[in-house]
């Protein structure tokens, strides 16, 4: 398991429910740029791309998990459209719906998020409807709390297969 390091400065999801989120600044530096292009070339390709990684050092194939919302879009806004992730820093507006589907991410550990929130489309683009729905009545079961207390889920892009979890505190 390796950690890549990135910067988004948070804010305010946003005011109302259904808005979307308000643009924030961020910063994915070059190394975790390499870091999670390297883990999806070896991944997507085996031993093949893995010796077209540059930067040196081998990397095992995985999954590229974000952990929360503001990991997934500040990744989103520094890849291309194949899901080449590049150095990038500035502002991003991106709102990351199931129209517009994840290019970089296979995963994502994040709070449960209120049932108007924006940030749900962005757990349907990584998931889909039906994982996301499926957790949350789970979690609604297990009496999780809701996103500024501290329960986390995991949910799993794979193929055509879904998955979520939910942990309580």
């Amino acid at each position: 398991m390796q950690f890549a390091p990135l910067t988004l400065h948070t804010g305010v999801a946003s005011k109302e429910a259904h808005e979307p989120p308000y643009p924030e600044r961020y910063e994915v530096p070059a190394t975790t740029a390499w870091l999670v292009n390297a883990a999806r070339a070896a991944r997507q390709g085996g031993a093949a791309r893995n010796a077209s990684v540059r930067g040196g050092g081998r990397v095992t194939g995985g999954r590229v998990i974000a952990v929360g919302t503001t990991a997934v879009r500040a990744l989103e806004s520094a890849a291309d459209g194949a899901g080449v992730v590049r150095a990038a820093g500035g502002w991003t507006d991106l709102v990351v719906t199931p129209e517009r589907g994840v290019r970089v991410v296979d995963g994502l550990l994040t709070g449960l998020h209120e049932p108007e929130a924006s940030h749900l489309l962005m757990l349907e683009a990584v998931a889909g409807r039906a994982a996301v729905r499926l957790g949350y009545a789970e979690a609604v079961a297990r009496l999780c709390l809701w996103h500024e207390f501290g329960d986390v889920h995991l949910l799993l892009r794979d193929g055509s297969r879904h998955s979520t979890h939910c942990s309580s505190n």
